[in-house]
């Protein structure tokens, strides 16, 4: 795994919190922070490109917004080696480049300009659907700790990587790790005659998802592991018990109708409507 956490910043409020959390994570796991500012592509094609003055504009802009940042992090974190690095342009693909190399990559939940277009941010939904390993993306500045990580947690192989990271998450944290996994009844008016069926159903599915936990407390000893199995939609069960939660843990697809979408309905619900920090996992 990198040496480096990478945190992107425009300079608002959203990406300065992504900062200051980037700075606490580093610390935590004892690597470097890259913040990094990407420019766009304006200003690097016509007709700004001709424009005497504009790109010494745009650079000076940079140069503020990051030592802005840097001093943010430094504030934050003491300790922690921070670099900073201005990127020219488009910001999904620039991103998705610079976690090649980073442990994890943490944005903002929206920011300036383009950055605003969605509640949570076409930065944020890009990134966190094609990115390589863990995206979080931060709504608020940190608060006081919680001690409690979720997963949202379905026993695919998307959950299973999902749970990994929450693990190693609470590990480093000294906090404890709980596993949410929503059962959606059949969509069928004729299953409502049959309460004893559908009870039944759901204890078959506590007991398989108790299964899957109890190998996972004999692989993570010193995490606890807890377990909420109710029926429910997932992004609701999982938005409650965030509430509650230092760190929102979700992979990119799992079980369900739209496993064909890359980051999948599940993580977009989550990342719409947890205000807690949320780790996307591919």
């Amino acid at each position: 795994m990198s040496d480096w956490i990478v945190a992107a910043t425009d300079g608002s409020d959203a990406a300065t919190a992504a900062v200051e959390w980037a700075a606490e994570e580093a610390r935590l796991w004892g690597r470097g922070l890259r913040i990094v500012h990407v420019t766009g592509p304006v200003g690097l094609e016509a007709p700004f490109a001709d424009v005497a003055g504009f790109a010494e504009v745009m650079t000076k802009e940079a140069e503020q917004i990051l030592a802005a940042a840097a001093d943010a992090a430094r504030r934050r974190a003491p300790g922690v080696e921070v670099v900073s690095k201005a990127l020219g342009g488009a910001v999904v693909p620039t991103l998705i480049a610079e976690s090649e190399a980073a442990g994890e990559i943490v944005l903002g939940s929206r920011g300036h300009g383009g950055f605003a277009g969605l509640l949570l941010g076409s930065v944020g939904l890009g990134v966190a659907g094609h990115a390589d390993g863990a995206v979080v993306v931060v709504r608020e500045r940190p608060g006081p700790a919680h001690g409690e990580i979720v997963v949202g947690y379905d026993r695919s192989p998307h959950a299973e990587i999902a749970m990994a990271y929450a693990v190693e998450q609470a590990r480093r944290r000294g906090a404890r790790v709980r596993a949410v996994s929503a059962w959606q009844l059949p969509i069928s008016p004729a299953m409502a005659d049959y309460p004893d069926l559908l009870q039944s159903a759901l204890d078959a599915e506590t007991q398989s998802i108790g299964q899957a936990l109890a190998t996972w407390r004999e692989r993570s000893p010193g995490v606890t592991i807890e377990s909420t199995v109710q029926p429910g939609h997932p992004v609701s069960l999982i938005a409650e018990a965030a509430e509650r939660a230092d760190l929102v843990v979700v992979g990119t697809r799992g079980h369900g109708t739209l496993r064909s979408a890359v980051l999948g309905s599940i993580g977009h619900g989550v990342l719409h409507n947890v205000t807690c920090p949320v780790a996307v996992v591919r």
